[in-house]
């Protein structure tokens, strides 16, 4: 049996953040579910949240429904970036509370995806126990 780290990582200090190693994220608490998540439009498309024919439209409406709509909090227009809403307690709105595991992994955007090898920390994750 692996050992695993004892200490618990602040979401807001990544110098505590662990070196990531696959097998953490099976006894994790999600912690990386409290970032920001940046998602692009073929990131919404493939959510279920946009249409591919929604592309032709200005991306300022299409985020000002899914702002109406609770679903991203905020939109970069220069970047075409939105940033996916959290929950009051800042876990991500996809996120399961009582499993702690995102509920739709398949569907997740580029940004989870690709974490930890990109982030604040490249290659370190904020790990904290179940």
């Amino acid at each position: 049996m692996r050992r695993l780290p004892r200490t618990q990582a602040d979401i807001d200090d990544i110098g505590t953040w662990v070196k990531h190693k696959k097998y953490l994220c099976s006894h994790c608490d999600a912690g990386c579910c409290r970032l920001p998540v940046e998602a692009k439009s073929g990131d919404l498309i493939r959510m279920g949240l946009m249409d591919e024919f929604e592309l032709e439209d200005s991306l300022k409406h299409v985020a000002r429904r899914l702002i109406k709509a609770g679903v991203i909090e905020h939109f970069h227009s220069r970047s075409g970036t939105f940033t996916l809403s959290r929950m009051a307690n800042g876990d991500c709105l996809y996120l399961d509370q009582k499993t702690r595991r995102c509920t739709m992994y398949t569907k997740r955007p580029d940004t989870c995806r690709n974490h930890p090898q990109i982030g604040p920390r490249p290659g370190y994750c904020a790990f904290g126990f179940k």
